[in-house]
């Protein structure tokens, strides 16, 4: 299908209870692999996008606009030109272009960048001999403006506000009658909950080397999550044929979301590295990448919860506003978790988007539910205290088997196991009153929230060879974001095979290789590793045959092949080599079955009753998320979620100049994520799960569930401690301290 040999195609309309995974006795997966990447990356091997060296390399810095709105009326490239090291100045306009915040099709201005649509909007790059040099130019070039009327106040542009196209979730909902059942019901909660725009900040900014080859095709070497489709992004804005460009990623350090599209150094470096004649390798500064790539968007979020006094829900209402800017169909699909999480009947899910001048909003780790959940479990943390009722409790009673909306079954939800398994754990019997727990100047509470992410299989490829000396290669256009994918992968194929992990070579990250889905919407190890379970599938087949055995009789371990009492070397039934072509894409099972992780986050905090300071204490996180690859890796990812949400819940928010739209705050010494101080030892725990409906790997999404649910639980253990609910987000000790008890 793909060119590469026989290929093993799956596409999941019925359920797949029957798993190779578990039949292997190779004993490879769910165990707490190290990463076979480690090494490289410790010692420095590993390439990175702004480390590829080439002969005559060129250095590109980019040059960023310095208004808001408006319109380039030149630009004096002469004047840079004759300065030390440059070789030339590349302002072409027209093939300049804008990308979508959802990392999908890319849109080209009419005008380019002569239309300056927010601050720092990429304009030109000036190219040198060396980095130093091209920056030093690009700081001096001149540029004239005609500044524009932009929009930059969220609360003064209110009435502009729109309903956007449907997106990854509808952008309006509704079901039943919310505003009767709110009239009518004995309890009810109506609040608002604010949250910031936020940045990724992954440790690594997006760069890109830019190479022509002889026969007019373009390999890029870039920091991208997904490289068939940037591939083809990138293609369309240079006006190739997809054919004619390739794209190379073998290592991100970091993405979150940010990395999903190309970003503007790829679309610069290429069209620079064309016009110059030679590789130009192009690296954004700290403060671009937090102005030129994207954003979270900022949030405002009317919840209304109704319910009888037994706590029951009978409305589900989550109005939000968003932004984006201008013709930008994208918005942060704040409700998505809300459609499954809890049972009632009448039900108001809705976004409308304001447009303004600043950077492109876009997806950040776990669209939607990031954000999302803190306005859902918050207010459900306010209904619980009106009624009386633990937390816990409260959403036991909302539990459903049947999604909501659908009205179908959940593929699998361990929704109340987790709470249950988390309580326990956790000590929860132990909390107290708001309020009531002080060890000297310290209020000291505990805290929890549901945790629930949306699971997507998204086609994908892999091709596994098996090679005469007993080894096998793993190749896919997939990446590796710093999640483990090198590592998960080579224990499923090990697995399936019978081969020690170290025996699995890996080469990921280059379109060359089978396409794939990339990394993004936790899909990664689902789709791809369910690429490389059915290559290896059919590999089983194949190694069945030479041997003349069935395949059930035929066992795989440690390199050998082992049947009708016979153990043959696998290497001595390859011949010159077998391969084979695993593809997989979604069925009907993802509309005959409401697919989804689940879980649920404790937290307990301090919060200083004299300075107002919070201080997380401990915080344990009970996840199900189908098989579990690798505990270690996945343990990782649920970590990195979880220091997301205590991001999110006290210091993420990035600040915009309400006259120009400029980003106050643009590196990492302004936009404040969690450092090690500001983490305690995080616990993590998993469920055992397997999800027959989800994929042939019986795994589901895991590593944006870490993140959905922990700000909100973080939050609610602040009200726990000192009986102050703030609605405002992130939870700063100014928005706390005016409601603290006196210590006197």
């Amino acid at each position: 299908m793909f060119g590469f040999g026989t290929t093993n195609s799956l596409t999941m309309d019925k359920p797949h209870p029957h798993s190779l995974l578990d039949t292997g006795v190779q004993g490879s997966i769910s165990r707490p692999f190290d990463r076979v990447d480690g090494p490289k990356k410790v010692s420095g091997a590993a390439t990175y996008a702004a480390e590829y060296a080439f002969d005559h390399l060129a250095y590109g810095f980019l040059v960023s606009a310095r208004i808001g709105a408006g319109k380039v009326v030149s630009i004096d490239a002469e004047a840079v030109r004759s300065l030390p090291g440059v070789i030339d100045v590349v302002t072409d306009f027209d093939r300049f272009v804008r990308v979508s915040g959802q990392g999908g099709e890319t849109k080209a201005p009419t005008q380019g960048v002569k239309d300056i649509a927010f601050m720092g909007e990429i304009v030109a790059i000036v190219v040198a001999e060396s980095y130093e040099a091209a920056r030093d130019a690009a700081l001096q070039l001149p540029v004239a403006y005609e500044a524009g009327e932009g929009a930059y106040g969220f609360e003064a542009h209110r009435a502009e506000a729109y309903s956007p196209p449907d997106g990854v979730t509808p952008s309006h909902f509704a079901q039943g009658d919310v505003d009767r059942a709110m009239a009518e019901a004995p309890v009810t909660v109506d609040v608002t909950y604010i949250t910031p725009s936020q940045n990724s900040a992954a440790m690594e900014p997006h760069a890109s080397t830019a190479v022509w080859e002889e026969d007019g095709s373009l390999t890029l070497y870039g920091a991208y999550q997904m490289p068939t489709s940037d591939a083809s992004q990138l293609a369309k804005s240079l006006g190739l044929s997809a054919k004619k460009v390739r794209i190379i990623s073998r290592y991100i350090g970091g993405g979150f979301g940010s990395k999903l599209g190309v970003a503007p150094e790829s679309v610069a470096a290429a069209i620079a590295a064309k016009q110059v004649g030679r590789p130009v390798k192009a690296v954004m500064a700290r403060q671009q990448v937090f102005e030129a790539t994207v954003r979270r968007s900022n949030t405002e979020q009317h919840m209304r919860l109704a319910a009888t006094r037994d706590g029951r829900l009978t409305a589900i209402g989550q109005e939000s506003l968003v932004s984006n800017q201008p013709g930008e169909d994208f918005f942060e699909p704040v409700g998505i978790g809300t459609h499954m999480l809890y049972a009632g009947e009448n039900r108001l899910i809705s976004h409308r988007q304001i447009p303004l001048n600043l950077v492109l909003s876009g997806s950040m780790r776990a669209p939607g539910e990031a954000v999302g959940m803190i306005g859902l479990e918050c207010a459900m943390d306010e209904l619980a205290e009106t009624l009386g009722l633990d937390p816990i409790e409260l959403r036991k009673i909302n539990d459903t088997s049947l999604d909501p909306e659908k009205n179908v079954p959940f593929s699998s939800r361990s929704l109340t196991a987790a709470l249950d398994e988390g309580a326990e754990r956790f000590g929860w019997a132990k909390r107290g009153l708001p309020g009531a727990r002080r060890e000297g100047e310290w209020l000291i509470g505990m805290g929890m929230a549901s945790a629930v992410r949306g699971n997507m299989l998204m086609e994908s490829s892999a091709k596994v060879e098996l090679h005469a000396d007993g080894s096998a290669t793993v190749s896919s256009a997939m990446t590796d974001i710093g999640t483990g994918s090198y590592t998960i992968l080579a224990q499923i194929a090990s697995e399936i095979l019978g081969i020690p992990v170290d025996r699995i070579g890996m080469a990921l990250g280059d379109t060359h290789d089978p396409p794939a889905a990339g990394s993004g919407g936790s899909w990664g190890a689902g789709s791809a590793g369910s690429a490389v379970y059915l290559a290896c599938e059919m590999l089983q087949r194949k190694l069945a045959k030479a041997m003349g055995v069935d395949e059930e009789a035929l066992t795989l371990k440690d390199g050998m092949a082992i049947a009708a009492n016979r153990s043959i070397p696998i290497g001595e039934l390859v011949g010159q080599g077998f391969e084979a072509i695993g593809h997989i894409k979604p069925g009907k099972q993802e509309k005959e079955t409401s697919q989804a992780s689940f879980g649920a986050h404790f937290a307990e905090v301090g919060v200083n009753a004299v300075t107002g300071e919070v201080r997380v204490r401990r915080m344990l996180g009970v996840f199900a998320a189908g098989r579990v690859l690798n505990a270690k890796t996945a343990r990782s990812q649920c970590l990195g979620g979880m220091t997301f949400g205590i991001g999110t819940a006290l210091t993420e928010e990035l600040y915009h100049d309400a006259r120009n739209g400029k980003l106050v705050n643009r590196d990492l010494a302004e936009y404040h994520v969690p450092v090690n101080a500001d983490v305690p030892q995080l616990e993590v725990h998993f469920l055992p799960e397997r999800d027959i409906h989800a994929n042939p790997i019986h795994a589901k999404g895991i590593g944006e569930l870490g993140i959905s649910g922990a700000g909100a639980a973080v939050a609610n253990a602040i009200y726990n401690a000192c009986a102050v609910r703030v609605r405002d987000f992130p939870v700063t000790l100014d928005k706390l301290l005016p409601g603290l008890p006196d210590m006197g």
